[in-house]
């Protein structure tokens, strides 16, 4: 697998409520989590943070068998854990009252792979094809779209944009939606915070990623793109492609 990574403060925020990570574990799946914290004051970074350690943590000590149901199961447990926890602590820390944070997360082999999502952060498959969605937003905007109340140009600038119906850690018990890629050689997983899907169009995205440049490079210029159309938000991005050979990696914030 080639893996590249970038995270962005943007042109506006101070902090950086962002938080992920992508690991290779010893049975040779790529592990990848974005997460897009809420809340006042510190409190979105830490509930970012927190779920990605926590679903990390989870799926590294999981015991489970590789079948797609099971990474899928282990998937929703992880964040179904990750939520609880956030939840107490917002319980027990008054200063972090209302944290919340989007999640996106994939496990993935050579042959396909287990996704899970809540919020609006996005998971694309690039490959043959071209580019295409395989996460919906859990946002108030994508269900006025899917009930026809609003079109998609309207959906780009509504003011409620980034009103999420469901985010993990704002309630005791949440919905964690899942799904399955299958992928070949040369195909690209692309994992990322609305940072960069609400200011990089689809269209953009395939143009990058079909550069004939390193991984890394197409993910720099993504955010470059974002950051010079406005970068009012935080930006994350994890890609993986689909190779032959793995190489090495490294992660973190920032």
């Amino acid at each position: 697998m080639e893996i590249a990574m970038k995270s962005h403060v943007g042109c506006v925020r101070q902090v950086n409520g962002d938080f992920y990570a992508c690991t290779i574990d010893e049975r040779g799946r790529v592990l990848a989590v974005v997460a897009d914290g809420m809340g006042g004051h510190a409190a979105g970074d830490v509930a970012s943070r927190m779920a990605v350690e926590m679903i990390l943590e989870e799926l590294q000590n999981s015991k489970i068998g590789q079948t797609l149901e099971d990474e899928r199961e282990g998937l929703m447990n992880a964040l179904l854990r990750a939520n609880e926890e956030i939840y107490r602590y917002a319980e027990t820390h008054p200063e972090c009252d209302g944290m919340g944070t989007t999640v996106v997360a994939t496990i993935l082999t050579p042959s396909g792979g287990a996704t899970a999502h809540i919020g609006d952060s996005r998971l694309y498959l690039y490959g043959a094809a071209g580019l295409s969605q395989h996460t919906e937003d859990h946002s108030l905007v994508q269900e006025l779209l899917k009930t026809g109340q609003i079109t998609v140009q309207e959906a780009s600038h509504h003011p409620q944009r980034n009103v999420l119906m469901r985010a993990l850690g704002t309630e005791q018990n949440v919905r964690i939606d899942l799904g399955q890629i299958t992928w070949t050689a040369g195909d690209v997983v692309l994992l990322c915070s609305d940072g960069l899907s609400n200011k990089v169009p689809a269209d953009v995205i395939e143009t990058w990623l079909e550069k004939p440049l390193s991984l890394q490079e197409q993910i720099d210029g993504l955010v470059q793109y974002a950051l010079d159309s406005g970068g009012e938000d935080n930006i994350t991005v994890i890609a993986v492609r689909n190779m032959d050979k793995s190489v090495d990696v490294s992660g973190g914030e920032g």
